[in-house]
């Protein structure tokens, strides 16, 4: 008998919460633009005024996913029901330096960001003497600093807490069962305080990702760096700070992701039909950013989403990557989790490619799943489930 495969390791847990109605939040100081920024993202209409903590109470909105994959299904089935993905945005608003201590409107604007689950980190890098700066001048290098230290002294201030308790209960109660969790909490003081660094730099084991989950920690949470530049400077690819900028994240944050946008020139997009929209940008030559930024944001959240298609509704289903097919099911419906059979797949470059279902069963590109099917992003699938056997509340 030929040696059986082995078996693929399992994936590591992620860091964070686990489910699909998870948010990302816009941190950065007051007045670099994050409510502008906001505003166009969800064509909502928060408060944008120049001055810091105009925006007490956090805004939420869910933004669509842009995707090409959905659009060619929804032109293709020309369904009565169109249902894209949805990233969840939070604009939170400014912190300012000494904000972990209170400064500002600090502790709540900090709670607020401990309730999202990935970050914009907003930056300025624009000029102007209508809007002011809290630190007196631009200076997005020390505002970077400004930001992630205090997120880092917030997340001190929580696990000594949690470290004082169990340091009771392990070193003086001897209670071996809390040791584990003792041990990480240890770990994460150290990198906090003594190493001064934030506790998604660090390499965790299994055990060490369920004890951060269940405390989540605002350093823990991944970063996605946007930089606001004037019109002009998007427009010619040129900001004397750039550079400095990519320089300091390779140093301190290296693989995280940086994106220039203009807040000014998404702003003068928004109330453009799409034609006008695309003749504006072309005349300037640039793109808009916003797309990626919010495909960037859902990546960062570790989502990703599979459809199902017909002449009734075509939809994206958020799933959490690395999610097998039963629970994939379980989005459309719990019993489809319950009763699960098979899981009928095509990909969707298949589809698009031979141009018919019927033509992808045709050449043998239509697979039959079974519970141990991992989904992959943009899967199209159609569900075989049986709810006989399940027991009726």
């Amino acid at each position: 008998m030929p040696p059986k495969k082995p078996q693929a390791p399992e994936p590591r847990p992620l860091i964070g919460r686990v489910g699909t109605n998870l948010k990302v939040g816009i941190v950065g100081l007051p007045n670099v633009g994050k409510s502008t920024f906001f505003n166009v993202l969800t064509k909502s209409q928060a408060q944008a005024e120049n001055f810091p903590f105009c925006t007490i109470d956090p805004n939420e909105n869910k933004v669509p996913v842009p995707d090409e994959r959905f659009d060619y299904l929804c032109e293709f089935h020309k369904p009565a029901s169109k249902v894209p993905a949805f990233l969840n945005v939070t604009d939170i608003a400014g912190l300012v330096k000494g904000a972990s201590e209170g400064q500002g409107l600090g502790n709540a604007f900090l709670s607020h960001i401990k309730a999202c689950d990935a970050l914009f980190h907003m930056t300025r890098a624009f000029e102007d003497d209508d809007v002011t700066h809290v630190e007196g001048d631009v200076n997005p290098v020390r505002d970077l600093e400004i930001i992630l230290d205090e997120l880092r002294l917030k997340d001190i201030e929580y696990i000594n807490n949690v470290y004082d308790k169990l340091f009771k209960l392990v070193e003086r109660g001897g209670d071996k069962k809390l040791k584990p969790e003792y041990d990480t909490v240890c770990k994460v003081k150290s990198l906090l305080e003594e190493e001064k660094k934030q506790v998604r730099f660090c390499d965790w084991d299994v055990k060490e990702i369920e004890v951060l989950n269940r405390h989540l920690l605002i350093t823990s949470k991944p970063m996605i760096y946007l930089v606001n530049l004037s019109e002009k400077d998007y427009i010619r690819k040129k900001n004397k700070w750039l550079m400095k900028i990519k320089e300091w994240i390779d140093t301190n944050d290296p693989g995280a992701i940086l994106i220039p946008f203009s807040g000014v020139l998404e702003s003068s997009l928004i109330d453009l039909d799409p034609e006008a929209k695309k003749e504006f940008l072309k005349e300037k030559g640039v793109n808009s950013a916003l797309d990626k930024i919010i495909l960037q944001g859902y990546n960062a959240l570790q989502l990703m989403y599979f459809f199902t298609a017909g002449p009734d509704e075509v939809k994206a289903w958020t799933i959490q990557k690395g999610t097998k097919a039963p629970g994939a099911a379980g989005k459309i419906h719990t019993d489809f989790e319950k009763g699960f059979i098979m899981a009928e797949v095509m990909k969707f470059d298949d589809f698009k490619e031979l141009g018919s279902e019927a033509a992808v069963k045709a050449d043998g590109k239509y697979h039959q799943r079974g519970r141990n099917y991992v989904v992959e992003d943009g899967d199209i699938i159609f569900f075989r489930f049986n709810t006989g056997g399940l027991k009726k509340k």
